[in-house]
């Protein structure tokens, strides 16, 4: 393999690597904008209504490790809205705003381990896998997101290395300006290809044309030649066969017999298919 085969090789596996890449980012990124598309919509009607909307499908990033083995850091969970408080049962990840004092108003996803009836409803005592004791505090049912229904393994190292500088660059921009890239070569190289072909056309329609006039140079050269020694109101020989084959016998009882000259005139007459003179 030489030089100029192993850098085709390497620039072939290159430039699918990075439409790979970029068709996968490309369908996340789908994906996201239609969750969004579909949370905005949902959201505006809600308010028309006067009402607060609760997206039915929630994507959780976990950043502790809390829940680990079963949830690790980087796995994107999604969560979907639980009607009921008797939905929830013993054995259930649940994603639920905290109300204790240590981490107050943050967003957490841990196990259902009891469920108690209150003045308030049923509460739920939580805790994570990973952790040694339950919960400070219970949860209560409004203050509940969500009930894990999947997990997306690692996903969210993906969401992070998308929101850097960097990873958007790599990731996104420089895929889809080699595709753009790639596109405006296409483009050049069928114009070229049009262009050339285009050419040829013209060369050959040019070629057409100086061989139609060559050949009527050569059909008018020879009605002069048939002509000469002609009156002026003679009819012309070449019209039709029959006034041809009239005009020769005019000339036969009529006028001395001429000398036909030449072999080239024989050999324009079989090429272009002209009628021939009787002697």
């Amino acid at each position: 393999m030489n030089q100029k085969e192993s850098y085709n090789g390497i620039k072939k596996i290159v430039k699918t690597i990075a439409s790979v890449i970029s068709w996968v980012v490309l369908v996340i990124l789908l994906f996201l904008a239609a969750f969004l598309a579909y949370y905005f919509l949902a959201n505006k009607l809600y308010a028309s209504k006067g009402e607060k909307y609760e997206p039915k499908i929630g994507l959780y990033t976990i950043v502790s490790p809390s829940m680990t083995p079963n949830l690790k850091v980087y796995d994107v969970i999604v969560d979907v809205k639980v009607k009921k408080p008797e939905d929830i049962k013993v054995g259930d990840i649940i994603t639920f705003i905290s109300t204790s004092s240590i981490s107050k108003g943050l967003t957490i996803t841990h196990r259902v381990v009891a469920i108690t009836e209150t003045e308030n409803g049923l509460e739920y005592k939580t805790q994570g896998d990973n952790n040694l004791s339950p919960d400070s505090t219970t949860v209560q049912f409004k203050n509940v997101l969500g009930k894990v229904l999947f997990k997306v393994p690692q996903l969210g190292r993906l969401q992070s290395f998308l929101s850097s500088s960097y990873g958007w660059l790599i990731i996104v921009v420089i895929p889809a300006l080699l595709i753009i890239l790639s596109d405006i070569l296409k483009i050049f190289r069928l114009t070229g290809a049009k262009k050339k072909v285009n050419e040829a056309l013209t060369t050959e329609v040019k070629k057409e044309e100086k061989e139609k006039e060559k050949k009527k140079e050569i059909e008018e050269k020879l009605k002069k030649r048939y002509y000469s020694g002609r009156g002026e109101k003679e009819p012309d020989p070449l019209k039709t066969k029959q006034e041809l084959t009239n005009v020769n016998t005019k000339i036969k009882k009529n006028e001395p017999k001429k000398e036909i000259e030449k072999e080239e005139d024989q050999d324009d007459e079989e090429r272009y298919n002209l009628p021939k003179l009787k002697k």
